[in-house]
């Protein structure tokens, strides 16, 4: 059973990515009920109970499959893996770490554990350790990224392990949807085309951001000190890479970043704010609400593949 409607019980082969303080219950109850796998990101929360409430609400907001996302570098990272079990949460992405210590008791609570990977090592240690599924996410992504692209990574991770394997990075309408099903993925997770949603609870200032931003607006802060964020440049950025190449410790840098993503996410903050984007940006237009995007991500992805089928046929036909 390696189709992913079947593995997570939605209609689209869609994951809404976990973004950290904008993946909230409410985001990811839109996000499920418009067909995707709606993702709370546990990633920007403090405490259990927080996540709980999130996990409460969404919960409140549709009867559909959701997950949470929870970043293992997080210091309530075990709070975090007990809530979930506690509140029967159908799936759990991570990212930022190994889920092994975790897997077999969310695995016993019937929880689908899907890792974020970044390399093909990673996948198939995961793999090894008893995942349903990997999220092979390219350098195209927001935020955190690793080294390589999406068309590079994800037909090596699916070689490399018997696991189904989801696309993420650089995937913002149905021709990149098409594409990484071509290449053998079973699905994709979104993110950044989700940010101009109307259901999007980001500052309007951020999404004005991400509308106005070219092909080339974004850059990756932090390679340097083992610590690749990609975002809009801004002033922020540009000081961060001023630093950077002057060699400052990756503890002063981070002081440069601290609270840097909520100022972007609640406060508008587009100047001094960790503004993350993927490099998809650019191909944003408009505000549409998230049933629009992802019902034409889907539809317009199986027309692109019914076109090329057709036409290689006639093309090749004897």
């Amino acid at each position: 059973m390696n189709k992913l409607t079947d593995i997570l019980g939605t209609k689209y082969p869609i994951i809404q990515g976990g973004m950290a303080n904008i993946a909230t219950g409410e985001f990811a109850a839109a996000c499920s009920q418009a067909g995707a796998l709606g993702v709370i990101g546990a990633g920007g929360m403090r405490t259990a109970e927080e996540l709980r409430d999130h996990i409460r609400r969404c919960r409140a907001l549709t009867d559909k499959p959701f997950g949470v996302n929870i970043m293992l570098m997080n210091p309530s990272a075990d709070a975090f893996a007990q809530v979930v079990i506690e509140e029967r949460v159908p799936v759990v992405t991570t990212g930022a770490g190994n889920p092994g210590k975790y897997v077999a008791a969310w695995k016993d609570a019937g929880i689908k554990v899907i890792p974020v990977v970044a390399a093909v090592a990673f996948a198939q240690r995961f793999a090894r350790g008893g995942v349903d599924a990997v999220i092979a996410e390219g350098t195209e992504s927001g935020g955190h990224v690793g080294e390589m692209t999406t068309m590079a990574l994800v037909p090596q991770v699916i070689d490399a392990v018997d696991v189904p394997v989801i696309a993420a990075g650089g995937i913002a309408d149905g021709r990149q949807f098409a594409a990484a099903l071509a290449l053998g993925a079973c699905g994709v997770q979104v993110g950044t085309c989700l940010l101009t949603s109307a259901e999007c609870p980001i500052h309007e200032r951020y999404k004005q951001a991400l509308l106005k931003a070219r092909d080339s607006d974004t850059i990756v802060t932090g390679r340097s000190v083992g610590a690749p964020v990609r975002v809009l440049r801004n002033k922020m950025a540009r000081e961060y890479v001023r630093r950077e190449q002057a060699g400052a410790t990756q503890m002063e840098l981070e002081e440069l970043t601290l609270g840097g993503l909520r100022r972007a996410v609640f406060d508008g903050d587009m100047e001094t704010g960790s503004v993350m984007s993927g490099q998809v940006a650019g191909m944003l237009r408009e505000v549409r609400p998230v049933d629009t995007i992802l019902r034409e991500m889907a539809e317009d992805g199986e027309a692109v593949l019914a076109r090329c089928h057709e036409e290689w046929r006639t093309k090749h036909a004897l």
